[in-house]
């Protein structure tokens, strides 16, 4: 089950800087994980390759449109190589969308600077029950508007993005169970 909550998680490196978003939201899923073969690095590899296909759509129809505001588009970062392995990453490497802003044992922070907001997104993973492997993972957007076009922009974008990050993690969830039962 996937839930939904507009809180920044306790642990997550964003809270020490709730207070400056204007919008928040963060996804979660829970899974068992009795082997601990679950690690962050995973989920950030699996976040980075199980959007939905649709969305790919969505975002190409997108930069067509914003890049006549002069805004960042997924083409000005399509040389950029993506090393194999997460664990690899490094701090102030864009990934992507994303500019990788920290990274702990238990969480990547990402997220890009524009003309009309700032974005961060969290992918947390939080042991819950050592005994049973019970993990929870959370993948929480953070955006703080930086003017009025920023607020207009998020207007059709909000929708579509709760679609797109609740398959994805979906996804995610599915194929990390699939994997710690041998499917």
């Amino acid at each position: 089950m996937i839930t939904k909550t507009h809180q920044i998680p306790f642990n997550s490196l964003l809270q020490k800087k709730c207070e400056q978003f204007n919008y928040i939201d963060s996804f979660q899923a829970v899974i068992t994980d009795p082997n601990q073969h679950v690690d962050v690095a995973k989920v950030l590899h699996l976040f980075m390759n199980s959007g939905p296909k649709w969305a790919d759509h969505l975002m190409s129809l997108r930069d067509r449109i914003v890049g006549v505001f002069g805004l960042k588009t997924m083409k000005q970062f399509a040389n950029e190589q993506e090393p194999q392995r997460p664990e690899s990453y490094e701090v102030g490497q864009r990934l992507g969308l994303f500019v990788l802003y920290a990274k702990t044992e238990n969480e990547y922070v990402m997220g890009d600077d524009d003309k009309h907001l700032t974005f961060r997104v969290s992918l947390l993973v939080e042991l819950l029950d050592g005994n049973t492997g019970k993990k929870r993972i959370s993948i929480t957007t953070a955006v703080k508007f930086l003017n009025l076009f920023g607020r207009l922009y998020f207007l059709p974008v909000k929708p579509f993005h709760g679609l797109i990050v609740g398959s994805t993690l979906k996804r995610m969830k599915k194929q990390l169970e699939n994997e710690i039962n041998g499917l």
